[in-house]
């Protein structure tokens, strides 16, 4: 049985779990914070998707009154303005976003180690590694979509694989390729295992925000550990040195 500082660290569905639920408990109000401002940052993606109601356009100096056809100009310009505000979500989403998500995982890789979390990571990538976090969460979205246009379980099977880039790009600092590449060495024998943990995590976030919304944050905690005690314990596993071979006479 692998440990680590009593975590119980084996590569499966049950212990993953088991083990994230524990550190969830020894470290919540850190992981809170840090799921809180991930939270947070993540705010400007939804508010740049902004949904215009000709109700609410009565005021404006082009006196709109919802009347579409008479008002090329108006329509025009919403749709200019929507493109922008989506434009900057784009840019943010891709440009943004992944420093401080592969910021928050490694925090989650810490807490299962024992060590005490870097709030800094959320922002460290910004100054150091950044080039390599955006460019990994760029292949390994372009390579699951291309999976998922050939037939959805091609995707499936990627994203599955692929599961361990953040944490390999800011724990090994490997760049995008090698991330990839060690992913999804890391991953074999171990695909069905991460599909059915994010199948399972699915309706625990469910049942997160039907607890009166504030249950989400929990959801959140107890998952991103669970997936962080995986790594760890396919890390130790394929790092445990071999045994040594004893010659027979």
């Amino acid at each position: 049985m692998e440990t680590n500082n009593d975590y119980t660290l084996r590569p499966s569905f049950g212990d993953s779990f088991g083990t994230g639920w524990r550190v969830m408990g020894d470290n919540f109000l850190r992981l809170f914070l840090v799921v809180l401002v991930v939270a947070i940052l993540s705010g400007p993606t939804k508010i740049f998707h902004m949904n215009f109601n000709a109700s609410d356009l009565h005021h404006l100096p082009w006196n709109w009154h919802g009347n579409w056809g008479h008002d090329f100009f108006s329509l025009a310009s919403l749709g200019l303005l929507a493109g922008f505000f989506g434009l900057l979500a784009l840019l943010y989403s891709f440009l943004a976003l992944p420093v401080i998500e592969y910021g928050s995982n490694m925090i989650f890789v810490q807490a299962v180690r024992k060590i005490k979390p870097e709030f800094e990571l959320l922002l460290k990538g910004f100054w150091e590694n950044y080039l390599n976090i955006i460019l990994a969460n760029l292949l390994v979205v372009a390579l699951v979509i291309l999976g998922c246009i050939a037939l959805i379980i091609p995707g499936i099977i990627i994203g599955c694989r692929l599961a361990f880039v953040s944490y390999l790009v800011m724990d090994k600092k490997l760049d995008p390729i090698e991330a990839v590449e060690q992913s999804w060495k890391l991953t074999r024998g171990h695909g069905w295992t991460i599909f059915f943990m994010g199948f399972v995590s699915i309706f625990i976030a469910i049942f997160g925000l039907i607890m009166m919304i504030v249950g989400i944050f929990p959801a959140i905690i107890w998952i991103s550990s669970s997936f962080a005690s995986l790594y760890q314990a396919v890390l130790n596993e394929k790092e445990k040195p071999a045994e040594p071979v004893i010659a027979q006479a």
